[in-house]
């Protein structure tokens, strides 16, 4: 497992990956070619992705997103150590909490 802030990446068994996901087209990148797995609202910096391979994002406001790094890439934020990741597939998790009466995505 890996976790950069608010941010837990959890490898996922390529068999395990639901074959909807495995040919899904991924979303679009960023003006920098990352993929962003999650953007502060308030400062404008990111948890990105660098390098080849797709990020899928199930429908729903805590749907689950599956990254997918043929060669591998590396985690990177302005204000964060970047972290490298091994090829293959992972879950990407953002941290919630609890309000009373809901849950919520925690937001920088």
């Amino acid at each position: 497992m890996y976790r950069q802030g608010d941010v837990l990446i959890v490898p996922v068994a390529g068999e395990a990956v639901p074959s909807h996901v495995a040919g899904a087209p991924g979303e679009a990148r960023d003006a920098r070619g990352r993929m962003v797995l999650a953007l502060g609202e308030v400062t404008g910096h990111a948890h990105a992705v660098t390098g080849p391979g797709r990020l899928v994002r199930e429908p729903g406001p805590f749907g689950p997103m599956l990254l997918h790094l043929p060669e591998g890439g590396r985690v990177v934020h302005e204000e964060h150590a970047a972290i490298p990741l091994p090829k293959g597939w992972y879950r990407v998790v953002r941290q919630r909490e609890y309000l009373p009466g809901a849950v919520r995505i925690v937001a920088d």
